[in-house]
């Protein structure tokens, strides 16, 4: 038996019916008539010299060489897909899809898109907010911002700023709580999507940091750090704050960070790309306005004292 394939357009047919399970509905989506895909999927099932359907009355049912190659036919068609898709982009410099994690985006990204939009006014920015795993050969995303301690060797990297945490509260509440000591008494917001660092930035570690052995009893948890921040904002409680996720806050006053004290993780946010594609002009663009982005802050809180949690 020759090994040479069948023409597309038959394969193709088969894939539609088979995650279908329906000649019509296959039929409607490949723009066909039934009959046109009826055709096709006979020859193809000619060109195999066995079924790959059972025609049923009103139904159609996957033959044991049906079940074989649609799970094959789906892949190397999504696969292809994929392919003809990152493809076209490389010939697309006006378009531009971030993918950038929630709270990042709620707190750091988004009040500075307008600055981003005015310099760059060819260039459509897509924001795509999602913490999930991001195949940048597959997905139609063409810069991660990505949270963590390495992006891999396989892709272009440039990490951020080295990240730390101190204590964040609203005006009224610094004068609750006016020492470090003070906020054992204070209402303490977790905010458990840090949860994965290894040392822990978290409350018993700054307490350790200034020499304090204390261990929170009860604390209020937020899974996202934007909301565990937001909730210091209304005055629930105060936040181990991440600095890039609440410098727009307390430099609009609703939070302030009292103490000098702060604790640092060996994680950063990391601009990630396909290598090579950081010459790209849009994702290059976009990769020098982050990074000018993050130094306009860069001297606040420049007399802050830092532990890193590594030597905790």
């Amino acid at each position: 038996m020759s090994d040479r394939l069948p023409p597309l357009t038959a394969l193709r047919a088969f894939e539609a019916a088979a995650r279908h399970m329906s000649f019509a509905k296959a039929a409607d989506e490949l723009n066909v008539t039934p009959a046109a895909l009826s055709f096709q999927i006979k020859s193809l099932e000619e060109h195999l010299g066995q079924p790959l359907f059972i025609r049923l009355n009103r139904a159609v049912e996957l033959t044991p060489a049906g079940k074989t190659l649609a799970p094959g036919a789906t892949e190397g068609f999504q696969a292809l897909i994929a392919a003809w898709t990152s493809t076209r982009r490389l010939s697309d410099d006006t378009t531009l899809t971030v993918s950038a994690g929630p709270s990042l985006t709620a707190k750091w990204l988004a009040p500075r898109l307008l600055d981003f939009a005015r310099s760059h006014p060819d260039i459509d920015l897509r924001i795509s907010a999602t913490l999930k795993r991001i195949d940048l050969r597959r997905d139609q995303v063409d810069v991660a911002l990505r949270f963590g301690y390495d992006s891999g060797e396989d892709f272009y990297s440039v990490p951020a700023r080295k990240e730390w945490m101190s204590p964040a509260m609203t005006p009224a509440m610094a004068e609750d709580y006016p020492t470090p000591e003070s906020l054992k008494d204070a209402p303490l917001i977790v905010d458990s999507s840090i949860e994965f660092l290894s040392p822990p930035c978290d409350w018993n570690n700054w307490f350790k940091s200034i020499g304090i052995d204390y261990t929170p009893s009860r604390t209020i948890t937020f899974s996202n750090a934007d909301h565990a921040i937001e909730a210091a904002c209304t005055g629930v409680g105060v936040v181990l704050g991440r600095r890039p996720l609440m410098i727009k806050d307390v430099l609009d006053g609703r939070l302030v960070v009292p103490f000098k004290q702060a604790i640092e993780t060996d994680a950063r946010f990391h601009f990630v790309c396909l290598k090579g594609a950081e010459k790209r002009p849009h994702i290059r663009d976009f990769r020098d306005w982050y990074l000018a982005e993050i130094e306009k802050t860069a001297h606040i809180w420049g007399d802050m004292q830092i532990t890193p949690v590594t030597e905790l």
